[in-house]
C-alpha cells in the first residue's frame, strides 16, 4: 500500500535532487570562499568593530535553510532553495571548524595547509554523509527493506 500524506516517504527524485543540491551548495561556497579569501587574505567582515569569521555567518544560514527543513515536509522551489541555503552555511561553518581549532585564527593562518587541508577533509566527511545517506535510502527503497512503507 503506498501512504500519502505528511507520513509518506519522500520520494526518490527528491532524495536525489536534496543530495545534488546539499553536496553542490557545500562545495561550491568552499571552493569560492577558498578562491577568494586567497587573492584576498586580508578582507574581513566586520561589525561594530567586531571581526565576524564566516563560521558564525555560517550558522546564521544554517539556521535560516535548516529550520524550514525540520518544520516542512512539502516539495518545492522554496524547499530547494532552503536546501541550498542549508548547505552554504554549512560549508562557511565547515570550512573553518579546523582552522578555528588548528591555528591562532590569524588571516595569514587561513591560508595555512593545516587550515586548507583541515576544511578539504571536514567538508568531504560531509559530503560523503550525505551522499552515503542519499544512497542508503535509495538502496533501501529498490530492495524493498524501506521501513516507512506499509506491507
Amino acid at each position: 500500500m503506498t501512504r500519502i500524506g505528511p507520513d509518506a516517504p519522500t520520494p526518490d527524485r527528491v532524495v536525489r535532487r536534496n543530495a545534488i543540491l546539499l553536496i553542490l551548495s557545500i562545495g561550491m561556497t568552499v571552493i569560492l570562499l577558498r578562491i577568494a579569501l586567497h587573492n584576498s587574505p586580508d578582507s574581513d567582515f566586520d561589525v561594530a568593530g567586531y571581526n565576524i569569521h564566516h563560521l558564525f555567518t555560517g550558522l546564521l544560514l544554517i539556521a535560516a535553510g535548516g529550520i524550514p527543513l525540520a518544520i516542512f515536509r512539502e516539495t518545492s522551489r522554496l524547499m530547494d532553495a532552503a536546501v541550498a541555503v542549508f548547505g552554504v552555511g554549512l560549508g562557511m561553518a565547515l570550512d573553518e571548524w579546523v582552522y578555528l581549532i588548528a591555528t591562532d585564527g590569524s588571516n595569514a593562518s587561513y591560508i595555512l595547509p593545516v587550515s586548507l587541508y583541515g576544511g578539504i577533509v571536514i567538508v568531504a566527511l560531509a559530503c560523503l554523509y550525505a551522499f552515503a545517506l542519499a544512497m542508503l535510502r535509495l538502496h533501501s527503497r529498490r530492495s524493498g527493506n524501506d521501513a516507512r512503507t506499509d506491507n
